[in-house]
């Protein structure tokens, strides 16, 4: 059939008002009471030139986002979205509503999202622009997606003060993320961490500077990202760009990797070269976020215990050191965990010999550390983090040993860094606690009832044996022994403890009422090796006495105090088995020895006050020790301090010290109320405990009669004067590890407020911790022979 020429031309008009109409979506406006459903035919509202679509993208199955995206590259890139934190179902719905409303529904008709906006909404639009828009009958907009933006912006679009970019949380997941950033009401542009989840920023890792000057961030149509003033000069230039919006796409975005980058794509779509073309970026800030980052708290660029390093594509790369993994394998930024038990931090059990270091090189978690030693060797600072179970790695540079502890923060690989990491880790061919207990469940049964049929077995035949045994010791009139109910320590016979010391042969220590002897406990082939300690003259004689007071000695149980294993009463032979200490008395380290390092010297401190804070206060009946002195500190092969001979004073007549006035304790130690008839408190235990902790800081014994000048031979009033004419330096000489500690003149201040005449002015041990610790700050102490004000 042939149609005339004004025939011909009536019908393709007819033709594209038919076409126009399928594709009504393409319009400029969106019209009252459209609406778009979440499907996989992924219908949108498309932009005049089809660079934009606003509709809906399927992220996950059956989850999709209400979005704006480039529609014309395969990547289909998202620019803006309304429900990132929520994705909606299939079936969702949003609509322009007869009365201007725009909103976001689900399937079960619940609002999602909704945009703001005055009555008067005529259309919406979806412009060439990238912007989304709500504009009344006379094109005035009402509302715009530009005015929200997500974590990008586009040509055109501005920053005003108060605006926000937040990253995704990953490149997948367009939910709110750890970074954010600003144009705050000050005027200053700056990019933070993010207090994840919540929104308040943390940590400022990049700033213009521009406090009180800035006004405003553009995006220029030439594609020029800058910060203006008020006046419209231009106070910084974000990214000054080269590349022309008529042959690139652009966008900015701050990325969930917290890197803010402007990208170009080139809108001709044939390829170069024979290469698909993709997203480059032209510029981004801050250079190098790896090292940006400057904040203790937080996971910084990648996550704790993980290392952050920028590649040659200038991405910032977050991996595990050796031997740790990452927590969750989909998400590079989730921070790392060790795939070993970590150390042991049980006295006795410390495992150093199970562990050792993998060296890496210019590598810092600059902000995870706790001790800080100057001046010495790479070797020196291996074994002190060796020896340390919270040490989880050290940091060595030029002579001085960082360490850290977890979670380790803001971890990073970069040539500025310098020095190297000492990275603990366990012994591939150590065994770990957890594979040792990896039993199927039928063996892990099949054991269960061994050992209780065996434990039956057992105990029906002691129950015999006792029967047998007792009903002889009847028959000839034997007395038998009758521990107290509820001992919980062994009780040796004298011929056992005559057999482990060899006839009390190796002497280990002497005192005015007692003797110490090593000893070595043999039992299937185990040999437990013991500290003896012979008693003389003691408070009570009678056999109930004594093991009620060994009794309640031995129901205290606290790690810096020695552990009394047993004891022994047989006839007139009164003896106490403890665990046995290899590294002996703090006395010996400090006088013996070469001087220790502050470090330890300090944890000798803490330890001891931890113990008699025991004491006084945690045990069912408090017990004053009375005899507090280096010598009764005694340290184990860890050289972890332990108080030993805490129940003495309950067990020893009043007559028994190395004094002659009757008095408990030494002197050099002893509390001023002893002289004075005043009543004996816990204080008593505090004085004794100020002499202790001067001669831990100053490395000295709290008499020395061989000094230069004589005003220097009593430690206590040599501290003092130091003290308060502001040269407490002259008490350490050349330690610099101790005058390097900003702690230094705080415990000084402690240990004179501890030997206070007064014993009302002391501070109680709970206090002294506190203090030590400083979780309360320390006053300026009085004249240690003055009344002032106690703490």
């Amino acid at each position: 059939m042939a149609f005339p020429v004004s025939s011909k031309i009536i019908f393709f008009l007819l033709l594209f008002l038919f076409l126009l109409s399928a594709t009504a979506q393409r319009s400029i406006n969106v019209t009252l009471g459209s609406s778009i459903t979440a499907n996989k035919a992924n219908s949108s509202w498309v932009s005049p030139s089809g660079e934009f679509a606003f509709g809906f993208q399927q992220i996950i199955p059956g989850g999709y986002l209400l979005a704006i995206w480039f529609n014309k590259i395969p990547e289909r890139t998202v620019v803006w979205s309304a429900n990132r934190d929520r994705l909606v179902q299939e079936g969702s719905k949003v609509q322009l509503y007869a009365d201007g409303r725009l909103e976001l529904r689900d399937p079960r008709d619940q609002q999602i999202w909704a945009a703001t906006s005055s009555r008067g909404v005529a259309y919406g639009s979806m412009l060439n622009t990238g912007n989304f828009v709500l504009a009344n009958s006379s094109s005035v907009v009402l509302w715009q997606s530009f005015d929200e933006p997500t974590d990008t912006l586009l040509p055109t679009q501005k920053l005003n003060k108060g605006g926000i970019l937040v990253s995704s949380f990953s490149k997948t997941n367009y939910s709110r993320g750890r970074f954010l950033f600003t144009l705050q009401n000050d005027g200053n542009l700056v990019s933070y961490t993010r207090n994840f989840p919540l929104d308040e920023p943390i940590f400022a890792y990049w700033s213009t500077k521009t406090t009180g000057r800035g006004f405003q961030v553009i995006f220029n149509q030439s594609g020029n990202i800058f910060l203006v003033a008020e006046n419209r000069s231009v106070l910084n230039f974000v990214s000054p760009n080269e590349a022309s919006t008529s042959q690139f796409y652009h966008r900015a975005i701050l990325e969930y990797d917290g890197v803010l980058r402007h990208y170009v794509y080139p809108k001709s779509s044939d390829s170069e070269g024979g290469r698909e073309m993709a997203w480059s970026s032209v510029d981004f800030i801050p250079s190098n976020i790896c090292t940006s980052m400057g904040e203790r708290s937080g996971f910084g660029a990648c996550g704790f215990n993980s290392l952050c390093s920028l590649g040659s594509d200038q991405i910032p790369h977050c991996d595990c050191p050796y031997g740790y993994t990452l927590i969750d394998p989909n998400d590079r930024m989730s921070g790392c965990k060790p795939n070993f038990v970590a150390q042991n931090c049980d006295e006795g059990a410390r495992e150093t010999d199970l562990f050792s270091f993998i060296d890496m090189p210019n590598t810092n978690w600059p902000f995870s550390d706790y001790a800080l030693f100057k001046e010495i060797t790479e070797d020196w600072c291996r074994q002190d983090c060796l020896n340390d179970c919270f040490c989880a790695v050290a940091i060595y540079n030029n002579g001085r040993c960082w360490k850290k502890q977890y979670p380790l923060t803001n971890g990073a690989i970069d040539s500025s860094l310098g020095g190297k990491a000492l990275i603990k880790i366990r012994n591939s061919n150590a065994t770990v606690y957890s594979s040792v207990f990896k039993k199927s469940e039928s063996s892990t049964l099949i054991i269960i009832l061994s050992v209780f049929l065996g434990i039956t077995m057992f105990l029906l035949l002691s129950l015999l044996l006792y029967v047998f045994c007792f009903s002889r010791q009847k028959s000839k009139s034997l007395q038998p022994y009758q521990d107290l109910p509820g001992l919980n320590i062994r009780r040796f016979s004298f011929k056992e403890l005559e057999v482990a010391t060899n006839g009390f042969k190796e002497e280990l220590g002497r005192g005015a009422c007692s003797t110490v002897y090593k000893g070595i406990l043999k039992n299937d082939n185990i040999e437990i090796v013991i500290a003896v300690k012979k008693l003389y003259k003691l408070a009570t004689e009678g056999e109930q006495e004594f093991k009620a007071e060994v009794n309640s000695i031995s129901r205290t149980n606290h790690k810096n105090l020695v552990q009394l294993l047993g004891y022994c009463e047989e006839d007139q032979n009164r003896v106490l088995v403890y665990e046995f200490m290899s590294n002996g008395s703090l006395a010996k380290l400090l006088i013996e020895n070469s001087r220790p390092n502050w470090y330890k010297r300090m944890q000798i401190a803490f330890a001891t006050a931890r113990g008699i804070c025991y004491l006084h206060e945690e045990c069912k009946n408090p017990i004053i020790h009375c005899d507090i002195k280096p010598q009764n500190v005694l340290l184990d092969e860890f050289f972890t301090a332990k108080i030993s001979d805490f129940g003495l004073a309950k067990l020893l007549k009043p007559d028994q010290s190395k004094t002659t006035t009757g008095i408990r304790g030494t002197k050099g130690y002893i509390a001023p109320e002893w002289f004075r008839n005043m009543p004996i408190t816990v204080k008593v235990d505090v004085y004794s405990f100020g002499i202790l902790l001067l001669e831990l800081i100053c490395c000295r014994r709290n008499y020395e009669p061989d000094v230069e000048f004589e005003t220097e031979m009593v430690l206590a009033d040599f501290a003092y004067d130091c003290y308060k004419e502001g040269t407490v330096n002259l008490l350490v000489a050349d330690d610099e590890e101790a005058l390097g500690d900003k702690r230094f003149d705080k415990f000084v201040m402690i240990a004179i407020w501890c030997i206070q005449e007064e014993p009302t002015l002391r501070p109680t041990m709970k206090r002294v911790i506190q203090l030590m610790e400083g979780s309360v700050e320390v006053p300026i102490p009085p004249n240690p022979t003055s009344f002032g004000t106690s703490v």
